[in-house]
């Protein structure tokens, strides 16, 4: 994957046209009638392949496009193919029209011109996105600039067993503050595990007084003064936690079966639904539920793009629309189907729409999407990597 990136990174950008202007949606679907998409996208979830189909036989019915799910166990595959295309001059009617895309593949693409558009902000159902709220205007830091379109969130929430901890803890301060009084009950994975990297920065965002820093690559000036927030909170925190820091769950699974072995009452998720999963699977107690901070918790969005030689850019154009429509975006929140956090602004639908969203059976541990707070954006990807390995050096062999 690095050879990926950095061959694309090296190559001079590129013009991507389309043949149809994503503001003129009237002529994208005339242009779309009759074409087929390959959308390459992973392919390791059942669930996630069932939508892609329903998605597919809807497009279908009301735009006369073919969608063609290209099941990918990597990302990078994709990558790989349209680099392939480009280097050997197929800049028409390449064999992708649409990725499943995020962070360093979508920058390294943007970055070289391999990209349609821009388009994403142009679709008619950009309307109903929560700009303001929801991280779907930037990418790990890099801005979207409608290259790619958002079509689901995951956003950090805190599980608790309300038998011991009822009410919800608005701050890492005051998670710090019951955790000294509750010493051993609670934990994180071990970073560099990515659950456990996350709770660092959903700790450093929370706690420094320069958010504004960690947009941009952390360099040696700014990162002890930034993070310095951070370690003095561990300091207080660590021997509060359960086996008083000492030792760590491997994994996020494992925190679910602390909690439900009665050995920690706090974990983290980046899955809003995950606790109301566990909880249906038995692998939580029924009292647990799930909060956020005050300020907001991190979020990201799985987004789609377009490869700048695509012979189907109206087609793949209608899909990403129809992905941003209500119809699809509940389908994909239900918990039945995929369990997936809504892009949209909940006040910027219809009545009945929101009234649909409101209905939706979420579960019992679930927090509804106007009660999840803001999302906030990821950090520059340097400020993860430095304070993972900042605090395996100074926490990882245990105290």
């Amino acid at each position: 994957m690095r050879f990926i990136v950095t061959a694309l990174i090296a190559l001079a950008p590129l013009t991507a046209s389309a043949e149809s202007n994503p503001s003129d949606w009237p002529a994208v679907l005339d242009a779309a009638q009759g074409q087929t998409v390959y959308w390459n996208a992973w392919g390791g979830s059942t669930t996630t392949n069932d939508f892609i189909a329903w998605v597919g036989k809807r497009v279908s019915e009301d735009y006369g496009v073919t969608l063609e799910h290209v099941k990918l166990t990597d990302t990078g595959e994709a990558v790989s193919r349209v680099l392939a295309e480009k280097q050997a001059g197929q800049d028409t009617d390449g064999a992708i029209d649409m990725i499943w895309i995020n962070g360093a593949n979508f920058a390294a693409m943007k970055d070289a011109g391999l990209l349609y558009g821009p388009f994403a902000e142009d679709l008619p159902n950009w309307d109903f996105v929560d700009v303001e709220g929801k991280t779907v205007q930037t990418d790990f830091t890099v801005p979207t600039e409608g290259y790619e379109s958002p079509w689901a969130m995951a956003q950090v929430v805190f599980m608790h067993d309300t038998r011991d901890l009822p009410d919800p803890l608005g701050s890492m301060d005051a998670i710090l503050g019951w955790s000294t009084e509750n010493p051993g009950r609670f934990t994180f994975p071990q970073p560099p595990d990515f659950l456990g990297t996350t709770f660092l920065k959903q700790a450093l965002i929370d706690l420094t007084d320069e958010p504004e820093a960690l947009a941009a690559p952390a360099t040696d000036e700014t990162y002890p003064q930034v993070t310095e927030p951070l370690w003095a909170f561990l300091e207080e925190l660590t021997p509060t936690l359960w086996r008083e820091g000492r030792a760590y769950p491997q994994t996020g699974p494992r925190q679910l079966q602390l909690i439900a072995d009665e050995e920690i009452d706090l974990a983290i998720s980046f899955s809003p639904g995950e606790a109301t999963a566990a909880i249906a699977n038995d692998q939580l107690p029924d009292t647990v539920r799930t909060f956020v901070l005050d300020r907001g918790t991190l979020g990201n969005a799985s987004f789609v793009a377009i490869p700048y030689n695509s012979g189907a850019t109206e087609g793949a154009m209608v899909v990403a629309n129809f992905l941003l429509s209500p119809e699809a975006q509940l389908r994909a929140q239900d918990p039945d189907i995929l369990g997936y956090g809504t892009v949209l602004s909940m006040n910027k639908l219809a009545p009945s729409e929101r009234e649909a969203f409101d209905a939706l059976d979420l579960g019992i541990a679930t927090l509804p999407p106007a009660e999840l707070g803001p999302a906030l954006p990821e950090p520059h990807p340097s400020w993860a990597e430095r304070i993972a390995a900042d605090w395996v050096a100074r926490y990882g062999s245990g105290r």
